[in-house]
């Protein structure tokens, strides 16, 4: 059997949710895929203070983690089963290395947002780890590699965030070129990648043009680390890019 690739999913804002034209890129981006038997995903929108499990239940809740949008977002619904059997294999690869907590934390905007278009039957087993406030950039790419043996299981392991997030520059009304700021850091991420330059990629805080003024703070860039870490030293390819919102990079990623 051939291994799922993996994946990072530059994950838009909530209105994407009910954006049938822009959701029309990741229904494409899934449709290219092989059907996973699961997906494990990590979302800039879960830190915490050690590695965690989300839930595992019959279908996953949702989280509706934002404000200040159109009512409809906050009725949406996407019952996608949980992953049960991924959680203990992911037990048994990890669990002699880390501390893991099992929580009932739901999936958040991170999330369904774009997997509402990806996989809009809500057929596919989603089980979302949380990323540790404590992992470096490097414990990150490595705990990626750790999870590699689960894409010969079928797992499509997915990373959500943003090739570029800084929402003090957003334009909400898409208008004018993107900065060449934005534009600079997103063409180094295509490079860095392409040429499998990964210690650079995991010193992107030092090495990127203009990371801080991309990245305020790095849970978007983050899950990047994770499947990068997962996919090492395999093709890439970019389904999805180009700018929204002013500076926020669309770009998806896709390992192997």
């Amino acid at each position: 059997m051939k291994k799922m690739p993996a994946l990072f999913i530059s994950h838009s804002a909530p209105p994407l949710a009910l954006d049938s034209v822009a959701g029309e890129d990741y229904k494409s981006l899934a449709e290219s895929l092989p059907t996973p038997e699961a997906i494990l995903v990590f979302s800039a929108h879960w830190e915490g203070n050690q590695l965690a499990i989300g839930e595992t239940q019959q279908h996953n809740t949702l989280i509706y983690d934002f404000g200040g949008f159109q009512p409809d977002l906050y009725e949406l619904q996407y019952p996608a089963p949980g992953a049960p059997q991924l959680a203990d294999r992911i037990n048994d690869i990890l669990g002699t290395r880390y501390t893991l907590s099992v929580t009932q934390r739901g999936l958040d905007h991170g999330v369904w947002v774009p997997f509402i278009h990806m996989w809009p039957k809500a057929d596919v087993p989603i089980l979302q780890m949380s990323m540790p406030y404590n992992l470096s950039d490097q414990a990150l790419f490595d705990l990626g590699q750790q999870l590699k043996p689960l894409r010969e299981h079928n797992v499509l392991i997915v990373g959500t965030g943003g090739i570029t997030h800084n929402l003090r520059t957003v334009d909400p009304h898409h208008s004018g070129a993107p900065p060449e700021w934005a534009v600079d850091f997103d063409q180094w991420i295509e490079r860095t990648l392409v040429n499998h330059d990964y210690d650079q990629l995991i010193h992107w805080q030092s090495q990127a043009p203009q990371a801080r003024m991309n990245h305020p703070t790095p849970e978007h860039f983050r899950p990047l680390l994770i499947v990068a870490g997962a996919a090492q030293h395999e093709s890439v390819s970019f389904h999805i890019t180009g700018f929204e919102w002013g500076s926020m990079s669309r770009r998806s990623v896709q390992l192997g």
